[in-house]
């Protein structure tokens, strides 16, 4: 295999957590609503841990995007 090839397969590899990420935000967005249109008074409650989860969610697709550009432009 020749390095070329072995870059563009890493640099694919490392952008699979992006669609975990989608649907991880999908999930939290959905149980955030679903929860906030039950009990409108927890809602203040929620939004805290809310935009904490929604954070370390972002941060993970992040992560895979960088090491992902990294593997196409550095290496």
């Amino acid at each position: 295999m020749e390095a070329e090839a072995a870059k563009l397969i890493g640099a694919g590899l490392a952008v699979l957590p992006l669609a975990g990420v989608g649907i991880g935000l999908g999930i939290l967005f959905g149980n955030f609503l679903s929860g906030a249109f039950r009990n409108p008074s927890a809602k203040a409650g929620l939004t805290s841990d809310f935009y904490i989860a929604f954070a370390l969610t972002e941060a993970t697709g992040l992560f895979g995007l960088v090491v992902s550009l990294l593997i196409l432009f550095v290496f």
